[in-house]
């Protein structure tokens, strides 16, 4: 005689399995494809921080930065670059540990500069009005400071001066050549 309720029960369960396995295939799937579409991005974006207009840019703005010669400061094109990076990573589109790896140097020594020895992001907001002006590229500086003290920690190094780090970093931005 045939046991139509194990039968029956064994395909349940079956059955249940076979979508939780699924699900789980769908999700590690998922997963994986945002982090290849996060490196693609993240590729991207380097590409054009090295690409001749960014680097003039970023001639500009460290040669500036180091003089103090803020006033003459003309193009926003690296802030604004790392404004749309903070954005893209604080919404979790990029990977920020991508993003560290990739800028987070660049990222430090401009914040550092852009708020030493006067605050050029406060100015701007004070001067425009409007609070919200460079705020996801300070949200990034933030993250990528945590990021080094975590890494820092973990290898048992220490934080040395941030305005030598940084000078040292606009220094070697002022000297860039256009490819």
């Amino acid at each position: 005689m045939v046991d139509w309720f194990n039968i029956a029960i064994w395909s349940l369960v079956g059955t249940w399995a076979l979508v939780v396995g699924t699900l789980g295939l769908m999700y590690w799937q998922t997963r994986t494809g945002q982090k290849l579409n996060s490196a693609n991005a993240v590729m991207l974006l380097r590409e054009r921080f090295d690409g001749g207009r960014m680097r003039a840019a970023r001639r500009h703005l460290s040669d500036r930065l180091i003089k103090n010669a803020h006033e003459d400061i003309t193009s926003m094109e690296v802030i604004t670059f790392f404004e749309l990076v903070g954005t893209l990573t604080h919404r979790r589109i990029l990977d920020d540990d991508l993003v560290w790896e990739a800028f987070g140097t660049w990222i430090s020594a401009y914040y550092w500069a852009l708020r030493h020895p006067i605050d050029l992001i406060a100015d701007t907001r004070t001067s425009l009005g409007d609070p919200l002006v460079w705020h996801e590229f300070e949200w990034l500086a933030t993250r990528v400071e945590a990021m080094d003290r975590l890494a820092l920690r973990q290898v048992g190094g220490s934080f040395g001066d941030p305005g030598e780090g940084a000078a040292r970093i606009l220094r070697r931005e002022s000297q860039l050549e256009s490819l």
